[in-house]
């Protein structure tokens, strides 16, 4: 890898570290009800929805009625937003007179929003209406992020609380996470983003004039559909296309909260490849940015919850160990290029396509910033993509696969991620504590059998709705008929498909026609269990730690804030990734590279 791109990557990181303590330490204030500023001037505001909806912020929840108040909220929202869109002819702010979204579709898309995955199997220019983008879509990615930050701050309470039921009140951890922390961001980014140039207007789409007109011969057609044809010789007519209508609207109000809440769906089809989108590289280092920093942030703010900040570094320390040796790998075999061109020359003597893959890549990023932010974007559970996935080298595209099979811990989603890597951190303790033959602790609580089990269906459900989808998929004809390339290939864009939709991620390798009635059902159950079928498991574990004395640390108590530790933290992540999708990787990207050295080589 460069020098250049050491020094991108490097800054990226710089700024990303800077930020963790001053936000985590607001986070964690926001969370305990203490000062942090924003509360003098909104508290009105915060009083007056609790008002709004009958809500008394100082009644606790115990885990079960957290939980059920959760899933509640989520479906309701998930109908909502099914009837926005399938009623969506009938509703205002159409001025491009989009039509009502088929059933099918309107429920993938409804599940995917309320589980913060953002899957998109729509163009959203062409399909969805201003109202729906930003009064459906946009309103779930406020509310997605919060509920997955509300379920981590409730985990930590289990943690941090003794010889207690309660876990915190949701709606109040949901407000204070939108109004307090989501909104703030997203109108600061926002107002960034339209400064840059993304599009915030009502208006129509606009028809401008080509620079360069193109023309093309378009085949006659009767009122049918039918091709016309003479002689036995198809007919054509002479089009030249002198003006093009460009799509505008709502577009960085959407673009903010979708990166700041790692949600991850674009206003446009292409994501934030769209020049409306992600304008400049400077843009596209804030966004990477946005992706990431409260993610990374939360660490901190869960070592201030449980008094020892030494705790949060530790796990903030491990992601990063799991996270830059995938960026170094993913730019690497991207500017490795493709052996089979090194034959080639670019535009001058000595030069080689094999410099580095463009292939799918915009130029105002090139090889490094696509990287970067397809692997920061798979480590969390954004999506967002600045680069078609399914053109990167196989081992390329083997990193973001692996950074979704991982479980999204490094980073992770908005609170989804830390909860995970929790959970994670509760198996290292519990084999280290059979290592020695002594009863494991977390911070101070005693992890025990009903904690472990909780903990082993929390990493065991991705794997298997992942692999389960997948099998199925290749199986039937209904998946095969959706893949665009054969072999190797075309099983890993399936594979990455349902890796996405069980992790929450919502980007794809784009080779996958999902809009299908199978595809889009499969989906969407994918997509419930890898959200619901692991918060659950987590706030019962924090339901019964919560319940417990906490144990003073003793001469016999494994420290979990040392370099030992994260050692094994890192180590149990990779091994549960390892033996579980192994087997499948060697089928699709790891078999893929394999033929590209094989094809280079003759």
């Amino acid at each position: 890898m460069t020098n250049n791109a050491w020094l991108q990557i490097g800054f990226y990181f710089l700024i990303l570290l800077i930020l963790v303590k001053p936000l985590g330490l607001y986070m964690a204030r926001v969370y305990e009800g203490k000062d942090f500023g924003l509360n003098r001037w909104f508290g009105w505001l915060e009083k007056l929805i609790y008002r709004m909806g009958g809500i008394d912020p100082a009644q606790e929840m115990t885990w079960k009625i957290y939980a059920l108040a959760m899933l509640l909220f989520n479906v309701v929202g998930g109908l909502i937003l099914y009837a926005m869109m399938r009623f969506q002819n009938l509703l205002p702010f159409n001025p491009a007179g989009q039509g009502a979204v088929a059933p099918d579709l309107s429920f993938n898309t409804a599940i995917s929003f309320i589980t913060n995955t953002n899957w998109q199997n729509y163009g959203g220019e062409s399909t969805l209406s201003y109202f729906t983008q930003m009064a459906g879509l946009a309103v779930h990615n406020f509310l997605s992020a919060a509920t997955g930050m509300a379920t981590l701050v409730a985990f930590i309470r289990g943690f941090v609380r003794k010889e207690t039921k309660n876990l915190g009140n949701f709606w109040v951890d949901m407000t204070r996470s939108v109004l307090y922390i989501l909104l703030p961001l997203s109108v600061a980014f926002g107002l960034i983003l339209i400064a840059q140039g993304v599009p915030q207007t009502f208006g129509n789409y606009q028809n401008v004039s080509l620079i360069q007109p193109t023309s093309y011969d378009q085949p006659v057609t009767t009122a049918q559909g039918v091709p016309v044809t003479l002689d036995g010789k198809a007919q054509t007519t002479h089009v030249v296309v002198t003006e093009q209508s460009v799509a505008l609207g709502p577009v960085a109000s959407q673009e903010a909260i979708k990166l700041i809440g790692t949600n991850g769906g674009g206003f446009y089809n292409v994501n934030s490849a769209h020049p409306f989108e992600n304008p400049t590289p400077f843009t596209n280092l804030l966004e990477i940015l946005a992706l990431t920093v409260i993610a990374a942030a939360f660490c901190y703010t869960f070592g201030v919850m449980a008094n020892d900040t030494r705790q949060g570094w530790a796990v903030l320390f491990a992601m990063l160990v799991l996270l830059v040796p995938m960026i170094y790998l993913c730019v690497h075999f991207e500017q490795a290029g493709n052996p089979a061109l090194s034959s080639l020359t670019a535009g001058k003597e000595g030069a080689s396509l094999a410099d580095g893959n463009m292939e799918g890549k915009e130029v105002r990023f090139g090889v490094v910033q696509s990287g970067l932010f397809a692997t920061t974007t798979t480590t969390t559970s954004c999506g967002a993509v600045n680069a078609m996935h399914d053109s990167f080298t196989p081992m390329g595209g083997f990193v973001p696969l692996w950074m979704l099979m991982l479980g999204e811990v490094a980073l992770g989603g908005v609170g989804s991620g830390l909860y995970v890597m929790l959970v994670f951190v509760i198996v290292a303790v519990f084999v280290a504590g059979l290592m020695v033959g002594r009863t494991p602790e977390y911070l101070g609580k005693k992890i025990q059998a009903y904690e472990m089990k909780m903990a082993s269906l929390i990493i065991l459900i991705p794997p298997m709705a992942i692999l389960i989808c997948t099998a199925i998929a290749v199986a039937v004809d209904a998946g095969r008929v959706g893949v665009s390339n054969p072999g190797a290939h075309g099983f890993s864009e399936i594979l990455y498909a349902f890796t996405s939709q069980v992790a929450n991620n919502g980007s794809a390798f784009a080779g996958i026609n999902g809009n299908t009635p199978f595809y889009n059902l499969m989906g969407a159950v994918a997509m419930w269990v890898g959200r619901f079928g692991l918060a659950i498991p987590a706030l019962a574990i924090a339901g019964s730690v919560v319940q417990k004395k906490i144990v003073p640390p003793g001469s016999g108590t494994l420290p979990t804030y040392n370099l030992l530790f994260i050692v094994m933290l890192v180590s149990t992540v990779l091994i549960v990734g390892a033996l579980t999708f192994f087997p499948a990787l060697a089928l699709g990207p790891v078999v893929e590279h394999l033929k590209m050295i094989q094809g280079a080589a003759k």
